[in-house]
């Protein structure tokens, strides 16, 4: 094989995977067809099946490129900062301007809110998949929040595990009504309050 084929091949099989990320967070994994998918991606279901074995072994490829993307927009510049609470601030700030709000990916909002509700029942064992990130970002918010108040950065009877879930569920609830309305107003407001909150606790 010729490197041009080469190129070409690569290029199909990341257009298959960049096109349903985009299908699934508009209308979910099991709403998306097949036929969705081929048309989106500009392929033959011979061109899809060379690369992939089936439509939920693509779900797994668009789950990494997924969480690739929140990775890449959510934790921009939180290396840089050494205060564990200036941390979650430049979080909050990075999923309301960056994740939330990446359109080209993400058309129909946070694509792991859409599979979660739509998998949970029908698809379980997919529904893990997408828990574990949702852990993640539960065990980050507590880490730091458990580490601002050692460098009293909080006060000492912050509860820190009754903050992380407010803050978890406000993030995801920011997610669902911005998905709903579309409106930057609304989704700058819900998460400027959780910032305030922050600011408040550390007064």
């Amino acid at each position: 094989m010729n490197q041009t084929a080469s190129v070409a091949i690569h290029n199909l099989k990341e257009t298959i995977i960049h096109e349903s990320l985009k299908l699934f967070s508009l209308k979910g994994f099991l709403s998306t067809s097949m036929q969705d998918i081929l048309k989106a991606a500009a392929t033959s279901k011979g061109g899809f099946y060379n690369h992939f074995q089936s439509k939920e072994e693509l779900f797994f490829h668009v789950l990494d490129q997924a969480r690739r993307i929140w990775r890449e927009r959510n934790l921009t510049g939180l290396d840089s900062i050494s205060d564990p609470i200036e941390k979650i601030k430049q979080l909050l700030v990075n999923y309301r301007d960056l994740y939330l709000k990446d359109s080209d990916n993400f058309p129909g909002g946070c694509i792991f809110i859409t599979l979660l509700t739509e998998l949970n029942d029908q698809r379980p064992h997919l529904a893990g998949e997408i828990l574990q990130g949702f852990n993640g970002l539960k065990k980050l918010l507590k880490r730091n929040l458990e580490r601002g108040k050692t460098l009293r950065r909080l006060p000492p009877e912050t509860d820190t595990d009754a903050i992380t879930e407010m803050l978890f569920s406000g993030m995801i609830g920011a997610s669902v009504i911005y998905k709903a309305e579309k409106s930057s107003p609304g989704l700058d407001a819900a998460m400027n309050a959780l910032i305030a909150h922050i600011v408040q606790l550390q007064r």
